[in-house]
C-alpha cells in the first residue's frame, strides 16, 4: 500500500487548458474516485498519475516518493482500462501471466499469483480460455486479474464498467468494492456514473471545467454540495434549483409570485438574490408551499417521479411514493432544514450565520 498527493498538477494541451491546479491528498488502502461529465478532466488526471499524460506543472508523490519523471514501469502502478484491453491470442492465464514474465518472475511465483488472482475473481475455471470465449464481466474480471497479480502500489480504474450492461454492473461494481476492502490497495476510480460514485468511494472528486469542485466522503457531498454544479450533478433524479430573494433579516426566500419558505437560519442579508436547491426526494404533498401544476408522472413501483411546473414557468421535480395518482394542481412542502441555499451570483453554498 502507498499514500498518493497530487500536489496543484494542471495540464494544458496547447492554448487549451485542461486541469487548473487539482490537488489531493489520497491515505493508504483508500478508494477514492473521481467523477464528472465527459470532458471534465477526470481521465486526463488518471492518465497523469499512471505517467501516460505528463502534467504541465505540479507534482505527483507515491508513497512520499516524487514520481513526476517517472515512466509509468517505474511507478509500481496497475490500471483497468474500459476496453479491457486483452491479447486476443493468448489465454486468460497468459494474460494475467505476461506483465510478470516481462519483469523475469520465476515461473512458480507467476503461477502462484495467478491462481491466487484467478480464485478471489472466481475465474479459476476459466484460464485456459481466449477473451473471445468470456463473456464481458469474465473479461472485465480478467483485466482486473492482470492488475492484481501485480501486487502494485495504486490501483487506477477508468470507467471499466462502462461497456457492461445494467445488470452485471451492479454485481460487477460490489466485487471491486469487496476486492478492494479485501486486498486494502490505494485505488483511483474514474466514472461519470454518480451511483457507481456513491456506493464505492470512501471518497468523492466531483471534477467541473478541469477544476477539483468539491472533495468530501459520498454522504456529505450529497447532504452539503458545495456550490450549484455539485448539487445538480449528484442526486437523482437532479436538486431543484429555484431563484429567490431573502428577506426577514435573511431568514425567509421569497420567491416569484409571492410565496416565502423559512430557512434553517440566517444564510444572507436582505434582498439578497440566492439560488434554492431542493431534493425531489424532500418534497411532500401537502397545503401552504408550492403550488404546482403536474405534467408527467412516472411510476417506478415503489415510488413515482413526478413532472410539474411552478406557475411562472420553472419546472420541478418531486419522488414521491408510488400509490400517489396525482394530475393537475398539487400542493408541495419541504422542511426548512431540507433547504440549500447557494449565492445567486456564484453558485456557492451559503452557510447558516445564526
Amino acid at each position: 500500500m502507498a499514500t498518493l498527493s497530487l500536489r496543484d498538477v494542471t495540464k494544458s494541451f496547447g492554448p487549451t487548458h485542461v486541469l487548473h491546479g487539482v490537488s489531493l491528498d489520497v491515505a493508504e488502502g483508500e478508494m477514492i474516485v473521481i467523477v464528472g461529465a465527459s470532458g471534465c478532466g477526470k481521465s486526463t488526471l488518471l492518465r497523469i498519475v499512471a505517467g501516460l499524460e505528463v502534467q504541465t506543472s505540479g507534482q505527483v508523490v507515491i508513497g512520499g516518493q516524487d514520481v513526476s519523471g517517472l515512466e509509468p514501469a517505474d511507478r509500481d502502478v496497475a490500471m483497468v482500462f474500459q476496453n479491457y484491453a486483452l491479447y486476443p491470442h493468448m489465454s486468460v492465464f497468459g494474460n494475467m501471466a505476461y506483465g510478470l514474465k516481462i519483469r523475469g518472475l520465476p515461473a512458480a511465483e507467476i503461477e502462484r499469483r495467478v491462481k491466487e488472482a484467478a480464485g478471489l475473481l472466481g475465474i479459476g475455471a476459466l484460464l485456459d480460455r481466449r477473451p473471445r470465449q468470456l463473456s464481458g464481466g469474465q473479461r472485465q474480471r480478467v483485466a482486473m486479474g492482470r492488475a492484481i497479480v501485480r501486487e502494485p502500489k495504486l490501483f487506477l480504474f477508468d470507467e471499466p464498467l462502462s461497456n457492461l450492461d445494467a445488470k452485471l454492473r451492479v454485481v460487477m461494481r460490489a466485487e471491486i468494492k469487496r476486492l478492494q476492502r479485501r486486498l486494502g490497495v490505494t485505488s483511483l476510480f474514474v466514472t461519470h456514473d454518480q451511483v457507481e460514485a456513491m456506493t464505492l468511494g470512501d471518497r468523492l472528486v466531483v471534477m467541473h471545467g478541469g477544476h477539483a469542485a468539491q472533495i468530501a466522503s459520498p454522504m456529505e457531498i450529497w447532504a452539503r454540495p458545495a456550490d450549484t454544479y455539485v448539487a445538480g450533478f449528484i442526486g437523482s433524479p437532479s436538486m431543484n434549483f429555484l431563484p429567490a430573494t431573502l428577506s426577514h433579516g435573511g431568514l425567509m426566500a421569497n420567491l416569484p409570485g409571492g410565496l416565502a419558505l423559512p430557512l434553517r437560519g440566517r444564510v444572507g442579508a436582505d434582498g439578497q438574490g440566492v439560488t434554492l436547491g431542493i431534493r425531489p426526494e424532500h418534497l411532500r404533498p401537502g397545503a401552504g408551499g408550492l403550488e404546482a401544476s403536474v405534467e408527467l408522472v412516472e411510476p417506478l413501483g415503489s415510488e413515482a417521479v413526478l413532472h410539474a411546473r411552478l406557475p411562472d414557468g420553472t419546472p420541478l421535480t418531486a419522488r414521491l411514493p408510488g400509490t400517489l395518482h396525482a394530475e393537475g394542481a398539487l400542493g408541495l412542502v419541504v422542511a426548512p432544514d431540507a433547504l440549500h441555499v447557494f449565492d445567486g451570483a456564484s453558485g456557492k453554498r451559503l452557510e447558516t450565520a445564526g
